[in-house]
């Protein structure tokens, strides 16, 4: 349920987007979205994820900015902001802290090597990388409507994509069975 509930603000925004073809209309939406969708974490979980604080602190400075000054260019950044600061982070984590995010949040799930956890971080960072630049790519070169199309489904196929490498990697490598990524 919780995953839904993440692609729910984007959906609406472009829902409200392709009814309205109004971006503002669309931000001041996806802004009372993305607060709802921390409302709903905080009482079904009894916390706020990080990623999920950051992204609505994201979406809250970038999307007041595009509506005090009437200018989507902020709204266009959003996501390489996103992506680039989840880059930022796991870089950072693994290479000042010398600790791995990856193994911190997924090692319950999975035991494996930690040269295997140095290269699913380095490869996700790599991953959040090139999608924020795909993002920069799609919104200053091509129609709102085409960047707005992408955003929706461009986000989640890159994600799809990376989660397949990622799982191919693993399975191929020995470090789990084909009948545990399937579960």
């Amino acid at each position: 349920m919780k995953q839904f509930a993440e692609f729910v603000p984007i959906t609406v925004f472009f829902g409200v987007y392709f009814y309205t073809k109004d971006i503002f209309l669309s931000t001041g939406v996806l802004m009372t979205a993305m607060f709802l969708q921390l409302v709903y974490e905080f009482f079904t979980t009894g916390k706020v994820e990080k990623k999920t604080l950051v992204i609505f602190g994201i979406v809250t400075v970038l999307g007041s900015l595009t509506l005090f000054f009437q200018d989507e260019t902020f709204l266009l950044w959003k996501p390489t902001i996103v992506n680039w600061v989840f880059c930022i982070v796991l870089l950072g984590s693994h290479l000042i802290l010398k600790k791995n995010l990856l193994e911190k949040m997924l090692g319950q799930q999975l035991t494996l090597p930690p040269f295997v956890w140095k290269n699913l971080s380095l490869g996700w960072s790599l991953g959040f990388f090139i999608a924020g630049a795909i993002n920069l790519y799609v919104a200053f070169n091509f129609s709102l409507d085409t960047w707005v199309t992408y955003k929706l489904f461009g986000g989640f196929g890159i994600s799809l994509v990376y989660m397949v490498i990622m799982m191919t990697y693993l399975v191929r490598g020995g470090y789990i069975k084909e009948s545990e990524s399937s579960e």
